[in-house]
């Protein structure tokens, strides 16, 4: 496999594929654009050439090509890999083991059976004048968004589309692993508007059809079975149209329905997607957090609604995105989804995106309508669910703020909420954190001035040697200690393995250390004085937290011998000074 990537990254330059996405200016030797995920004014995406690696200061993402389309089009490695193979005309199946081969000859083939689909249906829908009433009569559709989103129709036949996949030399297992048989071996879909599902680069992977006339027990919405191709899990309607509009907007929206989606498009307001009619998943909102971390849910406020929201704040916990809940505007009358609402007034839409309300903050309000909190059982069931949602907060800055709304809400005080959480689920005091001081209010990472040490220890080797006053462990993560640790040693072919680290931590340092007043050497001492003292200080914090807990326990001894580590840590800090 690493043939494989070697092959692409030869064909593909990072520059021209940044390119493709960003305005390029060229500084010097490298690149700057502005970032793809801030909003700035001042470009901090960075492109070396020479290295073939970017990084984006703003938001300390970087890496290689493979990175770039990872983050910006929100793929798996394996889908960029596949992706940027396409691109660079390079066959993987020629570097995969014989099972991977297998698997990505199959996905191919698939692949073309999806896309010769989709050119059928739209054909088909040419050729229905039903169809055609329905698209864009009924549901109001122009041409631009039927070919946008890829609407076609699927004809009222048996094997209509089965049979001329097979005239076009594919296999009936094929077919049916595309998820386009019924269990008799027939078309799936039939006298059905067909909307093709696409992945984030915009390639089919299934369809979606919406019966045009009701019939006994037929289902309204049919959907492509789970496939090689499709997993309803993870795939994101509308994500490959929306994609650069949520970077745009810094926020997306998440609706029902495919067809709220397509209605909000054709008005203009395209940072909306949905979920392909299944519940929201941690993969969903994964996917979502890398275009943006504000989230906004368009739910229905029944009970299912509600049901989906407190599980979707669990979910947004676990993804690291910030939830909130868009009501929609009924000022105009009426209506019972995005799509109903565009129909009526699109500025009322607009509005109801521009005024989300806090996910918990919602829930409380619909549980409050439903509950009579003025009467104890009231109070003590909205206090059960509140409280439940409460407690599987991350921050505890959070958790307090929201015990003090129910209090508020309810009538009760805080004491008497905080009775009701177990031990376990009983908010934690935050831990003391000292303050950290930042080389730069637009870097991410508190710690970077200790990649400038690495950088400029593998710059100016000659300078590695005092290196050997910093104790093993002592930065803040492992990749940076493996490189401490190589350089300490010495032995700088081992620098290879982390290839493309050391390529990013020298285009940081590049931007940095250009402004170095003074020596290299100087600098590199303040460098190794200030992780020193960093490392002390923290240690300092650490043992006051510890005695702290001794002084609760009333363990004496403990007490004085953290107190004389504590007086030994100051003494090494007051060295330091001078």
């Amino acid at each position: 496999m690493n043939d494989a990537r070697d092959e692409i990254k030869a064909r593909i330059s990072i520059e021209d594929l940044a390119g493709e996405y960003l305005e390029l200016k060229r500084t010097g030797r490298n690149f700057k654009a502005l970032s793809p995920w801030t909003n700035e004014r001042t470009p901090s995406f960075i492109i070396s050439p020479d290295k073939q690696i970017w990084h984006d200061f703003s938001s300390g993402r970087g890496g290689d090509i493979f990175g770039f389309i990872m983050e910006v089009e929100g793929m798996t490695f394996r889908e960029a890999l596949e992706f940027l193979a396409r691109k660079a005309g390079v066959e993987i199946e020629t570097f995969d083991s014989k099972r991977s081969r297998e698997i990505s000859e199959k996905k191919e083939r698939l692949r073309k059976i999806l896309q010769i689909s989709a050119n059928f249906y739209q054909h088909m829908l040419v050729r229905n004048k039903e169809a055609l009433n329905y698209v864009f009569k009924n549901r109001k559709l122009s041409k631009e968004i039927v070919q946008e989103f890829k609407i076609g129709f699927a004809p009222n036949t048996q094997k209509m589309l089965t049979n001329f996949l097979l005239k076009k030399g594919f296999a009936m297992s094929d077919i049916r692993d595309a998820g386009l048989l019924n269990r008799f071996g027939g078309d799936i879909f039939r006298n059905r508007m067909v909307i093709t599902l696409q992945d984030s680069g915009g390639s089919p992977v299934g369809f979606t059809g919406r019966i045009i006339k009701d019939e006994p027990n037929a289902p309204k919405y049919l959907n492509t079975p789970q496939t090689l191709l499709y997993d309803k899990s993870s795939n994101i309607f509308g994500l490959s149209q929306a994609k650069n509009e949520i970077r745009k907007a810094g926020f997306v929206v998440v609706v029902e329905g495919n067809m709220d989606v397509i209605s909000s498009h054709q008005a203009g307001v395209k940072n909306v997607v949905a979920t392909a009619g299944t519940a929201m998943t941690v993969h969903h909102l994964k996917a979502l957090g890398r275009f943006s971390n504000d989230v906004r849910l368009c739910f229905d406020s029944d009970q299912a609604g509600i049901s989906a929201t407190e599980r979707a704040i669990s979910l947004g916990q676990q993804a690291g995105v910030e939830l909130s809940i868009i009501t929609l505007d009924q000022s105009a009358g009426e209506a019972k989804d995005p799509d109903e609402l565009i129909q009526k007034d699109l500025e009322l839409w607009k509005g109801s995106i521009s005024k989300p309300q806090p996910a918990i903050e919602w829930i409380f309000d619909q549980y409050e309508k439903r509950l009579n909190i003025t009467t104890a059982v009231g109070k003590k069931e909205f206090s059960t669910i509140a409280l439940k949602l409460v407690e599987n907060l991350n921050d505890p800055v959070e958790k307090d703020f929201y015990i003090e709304q129910i209090s508020k809400r309810i009538g009760i005080s805080k004491t008497t909420l905080l009775g009701k959480f177990d031990e376990k689920s009983r908010p934690v005091k935050p831990k003391r954190r000292m303050k950290i001081e930042k080389t730069d209010e637009k870097f991410v990472d508190e710690y970077i001035y200790e990649d400038d040490l690495l950088a400029l220890a593998i710059k100016e080797q000659k300078l590695a040697e005092m290196l050997g006053e910093l104790q093993d462990n002592i930065l803040h993560d492992k990749q940076r200690n493996q490189i401490l640790q190589i350089l300490k040693s010495n032995n700088l072919d081992l620098l290879k393995n982390f290839d493309d680290y050391v390529k990013i931590l020298l285009l940081k340092a590049d931007e940095r250390l250009g402004n170095i007043k003074g020596s290299a050497t100087d600098e590199m001492k303040r460098l190794i004085h200030k992780i020193k003292t960093q490392n002390l200080q923290e240690r300092k914090v650490n043992l006051q937290e510890q005695l702290e807990e001794a002084e609760i326990q009333g363990d004496e001894n403990l007490k004085m011998k953290i107190l004389i580590e504590i007086m030994q840590l100051n003494k090494e800090l007051n060295s330091g000074k001078r």
